[in-house]
């Protein structure tokens, strides 16, 4: 008996999973519920859109013309209030003809911390170069040295003062978070009741009261002419505050790692610092990468606060450029929109950062 060859019918190709409209499919039409909310949203924002697009755009007026915003006052948005004011609103009160000391000073630091953040960078020389450029920035901001005038820091303000006491919060705060967290699970009595009594106090108190004790009661505890600069103050404030909301992060990832690694390391003859240097803290840290970087984002975002105590960061130099003069005091809410883009890009690149590193982290454990 000859068997015949018979083809199969070719079937249809199954649905696409990838692009643009399966994701369309399966994120925001998945369900009827998820559908109704799809179009409800569709729907406020056919509704608010245009008349955004109107105020914002259409018949707002770009160039820094008094007359111009004060006619389209009610009608449209007048962005000229930033052009008029930038200068105040990114460098505060330092001085108009020297003002160029800290825009090199803050690229110099934001060059520094995006080399840092790229793994090809990850050497021990850049070490030494954070070393290098700390007390350049600071010989630009201060003065008083290589023919630079002296500038005190309660001049100091706007974009420069906001990334430093970020960035100094971030970089010394962090190394205090891990001792305080390792100490909160440490054996020895005194020092774990230390480390709770510190985080539980600092925790207790809001950022505003930590701020106004560092600014305006510490000095009464010291000498007369002999309290730290004010600047150094808030710094340090802001550095324990955080440490404290750090450290607990740091000790969830500690709590996470088993006790049976630590063990298998005594067994192996290394130290405390061993264990938790080549073992249990690059695991902890890997397995909290999210909380990490959200303390790291509250912390850019809680410098806004230094305004009570005199300091004028970004949101701080945005209400003196606009509040002082009663001309353009009606469009502060302008201004208030473009320090929130300032925040917005900052805390983005962050998160975006954050994700990063948490794909190299997924990526390594699967090896």
């Amino acid at each position: 008996m000859n068997a015949s060859f018979e083809p199969i019918a070719p079937r249809p190709a199954p649905v696409p999973t990838e692009g643009f409209v399966p994701w369309v499919r399966s994120n925001l039409f998945g369900s009827i519920g998820s559908s109704i909310i799809t179009l409800a949203i569709v729907a406020l924002a056919l509704a608010i859109v245009p008349s955004l697009l109107k105020w914002g755009v259409v018949d707002a007026v770009f160039a820094p013309n008094l007359a111009a915003c004060q006619q389209a006052r009610g009608s449209g948005a007048c962005w000229g209030v930033i052009g008029e004011k930038l200068r105040i609103i990114l460098f505060g009160r330092y001085p108009f003809a020297q003002q160029w000391r800290p825009a090199a000073a803050t690229a110099l630091l934001l060059t520094l911390l995006i080399l840092s953040c790229m793994r090809f960078f990850w050497k021990k020389w850049l070490v030494l170069l954070w070393l290098a450029v700390i007390p350049v920035y600071f010989v630009l901001m201060g003065g008083g040295m290589l023919g630079l005038d002296p500038v005190p820091t309660d001049a100091w303000g706007g974009l420069p003062l906001t990334i430093l006491l970020a960035t100094f919060g971030i970089v010394l705060a962090f190394p205090i978070a891990i001792l305080i967290a390792l100490g909160r699970r440490s054996s020895l009595p005194a020092i774990q009741t230390l480390c709770v009594t510190f985080i539980e106090l600092v925790r207790g108190v809001p950022l505003i009261s930590v701020l106004f004790m560092a600014s305006f009661m510490f000095p009464l505890f010291m000498p007369v002419g002999k309290s730290p600069d004010v600047l150094l103050r808030v710094l340090a404030g802001i550095t324990l505050f955080e440490a404290a909301y750090l450290a607990e992060v740091v000790r969830g990832g500690l709590q996470a790692i088993p006790r049976g690694q630590v063990e298998a390391a005594q067994s192996l003859g290394l130290s405390y610092w061993q264990t938790q240097r080549k073992i249990v803290l690059p695991q902890a840290l890997a397995l909290v990468v999210p909380g990490i970087m959200n303390t790291f984002i509250s912390i850019f975002m809680d410098t806004s606060l230094v305004t009570i105590v005199s300091m004028y960061e970004l949101m701080g130099a945005l209400g003196m450029a606009v509040n002082s003069d009663a001309s353009w005091r009606p469009f502060i809410f302008e201004g208030y929109i473009f320090i929130t883009a300032i925040y917005f890009i900052f805390c983005f690149t962050m998160t975006r950062y954050s994700g990063w590193v948490e794909l190299r982290v997924g990526r390594s454990r699967l090896r």
